[in-house]
């Protein structure tokens, strides 16, 4: 009779462990932290009396995602190219090998940009409206054999497209670098230029993915390289130059994104772009930047822009946080309201209260977890390597990178942003679709996506100075865990 009752309490037991398993989902927690934590996977979380319940609506999808990443630029490759080649590799490995932030789109510049060395231009001879003397030969000692060496390390390769800051000078109506317009005589040739750009990349073994039609059509104030477009001019530009000139010369598969510059002004770059039926056909999606605020994502503009155009790209082409020259291993500075971007010294008045000094961590997963949730597909970062002053610049225009090196004593740091952005791309895969959620913290941040594998990862920011417990749901299965405070967690549900 006691080995019966014995044999009855290991059965119930093991029924009763059975039962708790099956009501478990199987899930892996990542963090990173004000703390220290850096991509750490989390076994053990301490309790918090603020209880957060998420519950996942996978049958509820939104945007398919296109990839997450960061901008080749001059700058960038000229400093992973002054390094050893251990550093360089290891730099290299950490942002495309599969191990380490596994990047999947990305951009690179044509001509030069405020982040090259010196100006220059692939059309260099004057008058030369065919561009027979068109060269990337500036590009082939850093930028092409860096994005060949990232190609190479990528096991699932990246997409890659590019963007013009501006036109040589001969084409400009103020024959400068700064400023001014493409005159109308040369609207054929610049758009010829897209495509003898594709030609010689396509030589060089580099597949562009596509383009955006202008980095900040709008200027940057005339301080680097740049050239103005008013909506409707590049909407012509599109429709009747670019557009024809890349089907023509067998590149109608390449992706053209419209705008590219600050949310703010989405609106009135949308309706001038997917005017009518003969616009829309040549813009595959829309460009945005992210320097209008440091903390506002502009979700109504994000919205509005999709649903002005529901079935094309929203992608953000470029962040950072600008303006400040990088702490030097100083991690603490990135989880702190130290830094401040342009508009803390210069926006005007009526617009100061958008720039006030926020932590770079935040600024990056508040404005990815926005994105995500507001129909954006893909995040690409700017630089990926600067150095301790923030550049290399010809204009002195310094800004932050995830990776920041030493060239001269041969030192690499990897900052708290590279994290933060490894949080996104390392797990959140190309193909991926948003889904919905219920999440009863409004000061915690989250978002989710099913991956095309069927794994389910959910990415959750707590900017608070409190740690909350996490009640994670999804089909009457449950996952208990904790966030720390000043943190930012990826939780990988797996089938």
């Amino acid at each position: 009779m006691k080995h019966l009752k014995y044999y009855v309490y290991c059965l119930l037991f093991m029924m009763m462990s059975c039962t708790e398993s099956e009501n478990k989902l199987q899930a892996a927690v990542f963090e990173t932290s004000a703390k220290g934590n850096q991509l750490t996977k989390i076994n053990e979380f301490q309790k918090s009396d603020i209880k957060v319940n998420i519950r996942l609506k996978p049958e509820q999808t939104f945007q398919t995602i296109t990839g997450f990443g960061g901008a080749f630029t001059e700058s960038s490759a000229y400093l992973l190219n002054k390094l050893s080649k251990e550093n360089r590799d290891t730099i290299l490995r950490a942002y495309f090998a599969k191990e380490g932030a596994r990047y999947s789109l990305t951009r690179t510049h044509m001509n030069s940009c405020d982040f090259s060395l010196s100006n220059y231009s692939y059309s260099p001879v004057e008058g030369d409206k065919n561009l027979e003397h068109f060269t990337i030969e500036e590009d082939m000692d850093d930028l092409i054999p860096v994005i060949k060496d990232a190609s190479a390390i990528s096991e699932d390769g990246f997409k890659i497209f590019a963007s013009p800051w501006s036109a040589a000078p001969w084409m400009k109506d103020n024959n400068s670098w700064v400023g001014g317009k493409l005159l109308p005589e040369y609207y054929d040739t610049w758009a010829l230029f897209f495509s003898k750009y594709l030609d010689a990349y396509k030589a060089e073994g580099i597949d562009i993915w596509g383009f955006t039609v202008e980095n900040e059509p709008h200027g940057n104030g005339n301080n680097w390289e740049s050239m103005h477009f008013s909506p409707k001019e590049m909407t012509d530009f599109v429709q009747f130059h670019l557009g024809p000139k890349l089907e023509h010369d067998g590149y109608g598969d390449k992706i053209i994104l419209g705008y590219d510059q600050n949310r703010a002004g989405l609106k009135e770059w949308v309706d001038e772009m997917y005017r009518d039926e003969a616009s829309s056909k040549y813009f595959d999606g829309t460009a945005i930047h992210w320097y209008e605020s440091t903390y506002d994502y502009f979700p109504e503009a994000l919205q509005y822009a999709h649903n002005k155009a529901p079935e094309k790209l929203l992608i953000e082409t470029e962040g950072c946080v600008d303006s400040e020259v990088p702490k030097w291993k100083d991690d603490a500075w990135y989880w702190s309201k130290e830094a401040t971007d342009w508009g803390w010294d210069w926006a005007s008045e009526e617009e100061k209260h958008l720039h006030p000094k926020y932590a770079p961590v935040n600024r990056y997963a508040r404005d990815i977890i926005g994105c995500l949730n507001n129909w954006v597909d893909g995040w690409v970062d700017w630089n990926m390597v600067l150095d301790r002053q923030g550049g290399p610049n010809w204009f002195e225009n310094w800004c932050v990178a995830p990776v920041i090196v030493d060239p001269d004593a041969d030192e690499v740091y990897f900052t708290p942003i590279y994290y933060t952005m490894a949080h996104f791309s390392k797990y959140i895969r190309p193909g991926a679709k948003i889904i919905g959620l219920e999440n009863s913290d409004e000061e915690l941040m989250v978002t989710a996506a099913q991956n095309p594998d069927g794994s389910i990862v959910v990415v959750t920011f707590n900017e608070t100075e409190t740690p909350k417990s996490i009640n994670l749901s999804m089909h009457g299965k449950v996952k208990e865990f904790a966030i720390d405070a000043k943190a930012i967690q990826t939780i990988v549900i797996s089938n």
